[in-house]
């Protein structure tokens, strides 16, 4: 079974998110997209982002009506900082009846030279590329592991949405109904 893997802080989760693992869905060949928590990185300290477990509380609320999504907490347990190299490897061996892929955007795709061990990645694990706006081409965009998957541009950000809660402004439509909830019962991102 193939399985794309959407990694991110997800503070919060919103419907790029689940717009982008959708399409990853529908349009390439994966049975199921997993999405992976990442933890806060010990040497990045950020006020706004919340607590690994609040943050996996919310995709898990997110997709709780989809059943070929599910929600990854594999890097809570793993040494800090975590690399994707690490996450794949372990993931691979824990599941070896699973082909992972990892999902990315574009704009991650210029950068990924610079990842640890990015052509262990490429020699093991494919790449599905969503486009990202006003990303530069990658060289690796013609690589034999790298696909683009054709899908709408978005440009929501977690940013914003953050900031639109701390201004007191909706988030209706940005987040699932049942994040917004979750945000506006727990008083997230007021501060």
């Amino acid at each position: 079974m193939k399985v794309g893997l959407l990694f991110g802080s997800f503070n919060p989760i919103h419907i790029g998110h689940l717009i982008i693992a959708n399409i990853m869905l529908t349009h390439a060949d994966l049975k199921e997209v997993w999405f992976v928590v990442s933890p806060q990185n010990p040497l990045k300290k950020n006020k706004s982002l919340l607590h690994e477990f609040d943050r996996y509380d919310m995709v898990q609320r997110a997709v709780a009506d989809n059943y070929n999504f599910k929600v990854s907490d594999v890097e809570f347990q793993m040494p800090r900082p975590s690399y994707t190299i690490d996450t794949l490897t372990y993931l691979q061996e824990k599941h070896p009846d699973k082909e992972f892929a990892l999902i990315i955007g574009e704009d991650n795709l210029t950068q990924f030279t610079n990842w640890k061990n990015y052509d262990k990645i490429l020699e093991y694990f494919s790449l599905y590329v969503y486009p990202r706006p006003y990303t530069e081409v990658s060289p690796l965009k013609n690589h034999n592991k790298v696909k683009l998957i054709d899908a709408p541009l978005l440009d929501i950000s977690a940013t914003y949405i953050r900031d639109c809660v701390r201004s007191h402004k909706s988030i209706k439509y940005l987040v699932p109904e049942a994040v917004e909830n979750m945000i506006t019962e727990k008083g997230f991102y007021l501060q």
